[in-house]
């Protein structure tokens, strides 16, 4: 199992509680590409019990995999837009008025295929899960290098604060 491909398990307190996914995706050795990555340990710790949280490389197949896995997925992801750096986008799918995704065309992941692509082929294959949460972060640096510049950083922190909080509401919910 390669570096960026762990996943960790935290069992259920109640059979009741849907499960969930939290999906890190990127390259730790890429500077802010490692974003998704990052997170994706830090909320390791901090997500609520029956929360499954991956560590991806971005490859399509692996994330189609993880999105069959429970009815509700967070991914966590570099992405390169005009943005000032650390900026947050947040595109949520399921239910009504699903937004679009981008697809790699316009470059907006780091990836070979982006979040897009990935999306539209899970669609078409009708592999989504009900609700599928894309956090995506404006990165400065892809270039070699394991750490995350400042700003992405404070953006990486805040936002697995974030989703940690949500998956809580969301089991609290239930």
């Amino acid at each position: 199992m390669s570096r960026t491909d762990r996943s960790t398990r935290r069992q259920p307190q109640a059979a009741s509680r849907p499960p969930m996914v939290v999906i890190g995706v990127g390259n730790p050795f890429r500077r802010d590409d490692g974003a998704g990555i990052e997170a994706a340990r830090l909320l390791r710790d901090i997500v609520p019990e029956g929360v499954e949280v991956f560590e991806r490389d971005g490859e399509p197949a692996a994330l189609l995999d993880a999105f069959e896995i429970a009815p509700v997925a967070y991914v966590i992801d570099a992405v390169v837009s005009d943005d000032p750096p650390g900026r947050v986008h947040r595109i949520e799918l399921g239910g009504e008025g699903d937004a679009a995704v981008p697809s790699s065309p316009r470059r907006d992941s780091s990836h070979a295929l982006g979040l897009g692509d990935a999306v539209a082929l899970a669609r078409a294959l009708d592999r989504l899960p009900e609700r599928l949460v894309l956090i995506g972060i404006t990165g400065a640096s892809f270039e070699a290098g394991d750490e995350l510049t400042p700003a992405v950083r404070r953006a990486v922190k805040k936002i697995a604060a974030s989703v940690a909080r949500e998956l809580a509401q969301l089991q609290e919910a239930d």
